[in-house]
């Protein structure tokens, strides 16, 4: 492990997926982006900040920016994530950028290959595939989405889905089978092409297993199923067989954390964004309320008991106690990554969060390209 930013950046990712921790860091730290819109924001402003979190994070040595799929959600942008992605790649110039994730079953496999090969060529050996198996919505969105009668089987069908996604991204259908003359373009059909690696997302276990058996690295979503965690990575582990991909296994972890000047200014932030988890699991979704709308809010006695479950798996305060929380959490997980979101009402609240804990962290300080 380096202390220098160029140098990490040359130690880790050779195979596109290992990072390197720098500064003092425990392990690489990468950012999950939700492109959360807030109450009296756009999604113009939102996607505008997701440029300003991809390039700060870049400067300061992040290892990879993800952005998510969510769909029929007010609150949040990320319904596109390839076209987002080729928007950050035409504003970033290092850190790898990828989707955390595709819902494949939402998506026909040559649709997603074709999308991934074309970030792929705008932004050679920067772009990931991270793959989930979820909606990423709810069951009527899903069905407006896949068509009512394959909801069931969209999922279940998930390791086909994801084998022929495979075979697209490296055109290699053995002959005589129906896509044999069917190519995904941009691709190796065109002549030599890198390709994405594949993540496969989840937070159960059916994804842990899948991704150890196939070799595959995992990402785990602790930041909204923390109980799961060890399960899951302990089940990826031990299910873990060498591949052309990985000689050994390598799990993420998504973290919510946001660091801000006081530990009550990281706890209004970060109320934000559990009302809008109480309001979307309670069937109202909406935009991400204001600090003010958060602390006003007439909360029930069980409602304060969701908030309060929501917080407890937050890492947040200041600066020192964020990174004390995050050094426990990958001590306790033994996650090879953490992906940290901090989904908060404001941009600039998100903005310094990411940069009081790359300070924290003792990150190295480089000047944003040009762009």
């Amino acid at each position: 492990m380096s202390d220098t930013g160029d140098t990490g950046r040359r130690e880790g990712g050779r195979d596109g997926i290992r990072g390197a921790a720098l500064g003092r860091a425990p392990v690489p730290l990468s950012v999950l982006d939700l492109v959360t819109v807030g109450a009296g924001s756009t999604a113009h402003a939102a996607l505008r900040t997701s440029v300003e979190i991809a390039r700060l994070a870049e400067s300061r040595g992040y290892h990879r920016h993800w952005v998510a799929e969510h769909h029929s959600m007010p609150g949040v942008a990320s319904s596109s994530p390839a076209v987002i992605l080729a928007h950050l790649a035409a504003h970033t110039s290092r850190i790898r950028l990828g989707s955390g994730g595709v819902m494949l079953p939402n998506h026909a496999p040559l649709a997603v290959a074709e999308q991934f090969g074309t970030l792929e060529a705008l932004a050679p050996g920067r772009i990931d595939l991270g793959l989930g198996r979820a909606p990423g919505t709810d069951p009527r969105t899903a069905a407006a989405l896949r068509g009512a009668g394959r909801l069931d089987e969209a999922a279940d069908e998930f390791p086909r889905s994801l084998s022929e996604l495979i075979r697209f991204l490296d055109d290699d259908f053995p002959d005589g089978h129906p896509y044999a003359r069917v190519h995904a373009v941009p691709g190796p059909v065109q002549g030599p092409a890198g390709r994405p690696p594949i993540w496969l997302l989840g937070s159960s276990g059916f994804s842990a297993r899948l991704a150890g058996e196939l070799g595959l690295p995992f990402a785990y979503a602790h930041h909204f199923s923390a109980a799961g965690t060890l399960p899951a990575l302990d089940l990826y582990r031990q299910s873990f067989r060498p591949s052309a991909v990985l000689d050994a296994p390598y799990a993420v972890i998504g973290v919510a954390a946001l660091a801000a000047d006081t530990a009550a200014q990281a706890r209004a932030e970060v109320l934000t964004g559990a009302l809008a988890m109480l309001r979307l699991r309670s069937g109202r979704p909406g935009l991400i309320p204001t600090p003010q709308e958060a602390a006003a809010y007439p909360y029930s006695s069980l409602e304060r008991e969701f908030i309060e479950g929501r917080l407890v798996d937050i890492v947040h305060g200041t600066p020192d106690e964020v990174r004390s929380g995050l050094d426990d959490l990958a001590k306790r997980t033994g996650a090879d990554e953490l992906m940290l979101t901090a989904n908060a009402h404001g941009g600039e609240a998100r903005l310094r969060s990411y940069g009081l804990i790359a300070d924290a962290y003792g990150l190295p300080v480089e000047a944003p390209e040009a762009g």
